[in-house]
């Protein structure tokens, strides 16, 4: 089923003034679920009791076949060397997933699976997964020849995601500071159902440059207007200020530590409903889901916090990495799987970005098909 993409065609930023194109479209313009359990695997890593626990956990409320839980046997760290993640586990994920009858389109990494290619300014294991069959060379540094060529297959997509449509698979992840969470993201996102909001953005003022900083924050800016375009309860915060809701959020997208007036109470005080995404234009937000004392905001966090789906990023990905928040809530709200929505929303592919979260979470397909997506 195609769609034409209400973020594309309603909404055109232009010297920070937002241009309307056309009215609304009718709110039964959604995309299709998910099949659920037959497109989707889940990985453990055999050395981490948290990995079984949770991957084990997801699978059961999933209704996941056995053969659709992959073990690997690789060590507990935050990173993995090019050989190893190579052999241990991108070909034994590849073989397990060719052995299969049914299509892949979701694979679903655990806490214990390494986040991070060892190299200054690495990869994140998970695009590298999802990348596996592309011929599509990692970019290396800021490179507009790449750029040019080369983008994310799923971006701004107007269909549902099909693997073999686009060469490439939608990889999120459950992971967190505490075993606990992750088995909360799973109930989160199973209990999911499609709130009117309150979805709050927090902006920094607009500014009349064109730098990749005043770029992204007029997609914040687009993001709360297609919220509000769409009938859905949504607030923007324009001051320089950095500010908190005192109501739960079924979306959430700030600049997180990188706003000069960062506050971290105000980020801890967050709280989100059952099915709530987020996104923060934060450089390292997934460097790691271990504990640490300073350094920029962590997605870990608003985890603990509640928020069932976020992105983020396990080194340096320039803002042009940034989840463009109109195209995430627009698909999302029209009925997209979180994966969906996160992949459609991301340009890069074989970079640095995370996604968290049960990729067939989809609350708001629940008022296209009026039954639980996947279940």
């Amino acid at each position: 089923m195609s769609f034409t993409s209400l973020a594309s065609r309603a909404v055109v930023l232009l010297g920070g003034v937002l241009m309307l194109g056309c009215q609304a479209p009718p709110r039964t313009e959604k995309l299709a679920p998910a099949t659920g359990a037959q497109r989707t695997v889940v990985v453990i890593n055999r050395r981490s009791p948290a990995s079984d626990s949770v991957g084990r956990y997801y699978a059961a409320q999933r209704n996941l076949d056995s053969s659709h839980v992959i073990v690997i046997d690789v060590p507990v760290e935050d990173e993995i060397g090019d050989i190893a993640l190579r052999t241990d586990i991108i070909a034994p994920v590849r073989h397990a997933i060719e052995a299969l009858p049914h299509r892949i389109d979701f694979i679903v990494l655990t806490k214990g699976v390494p986040l991070r290619v060892a190299r200054k300014n690495g990869y994140s294991v998970d695009a590298l997964l999802a990348g596996m069959h592309l011929s599509i060379p990692p970019m290396v540094g800021l490179d507009t020849t790449w750029l040019r060529r080369y983008r994310n297959p799923y971006y701004n997509a107007q269909l549902p995601f099909n693997s073999e449509r686009y060469g490439m698979y939608l990889v999120t992840r459950l992971d967190c500071a505490r075993t606990l969470d992750c088995l909360a993201l799973v109930d989160r996102a199973t209990n999911a159902r499609p709130e009117t909001g309150p979805f709050f953005f927090d902006a920094m003022p607009l500014r009349e440059s064109t730098d990749g900083y005043a770029l992204m924050n007029r997609r914040l800016y687009a993001g709360h207007f297609l919220v509000r375009l769409q009938g859905y309860t949504a607030h923007i915060d324009s001051s320089a200020a950095f500010v908190a809701t005192t109501e739960p959020l079924m979306g959430y997208v700030s600049w997180g530590s990188n706003d000069a007036r960062f506050d971290s109470v105000a980020y801890h005080a967050l709280r989100f409903l059952p099915g709530a995404l987020a996104e923060t234009f934060v450089s390292t937000s997934a460097r790691t889901f271990a504990p640490v004392t300073g350094g920029q905001s962590r997605i870990a966090d608003l985890i603990a916090q509640g928020v069932t789906g976020v992105k983020g990023y396990v080194s340096e990905p320039y803002t042009l990495a940034l989840a463009r928040p109109e195209i995430l809530f627009d698909r999302y709200l029209r009925g997209a799987t979180l994966a969906e929505a996160f992949y459609a929303a991301s340009p890069m592919v074989l970079w640095k970005d995370v996604v968290i979260g049960d990729p067939l979470c989809a609350p708001y397909a629940l008022q296209l098909t009026g039954g639980l997506v996947g279940r």
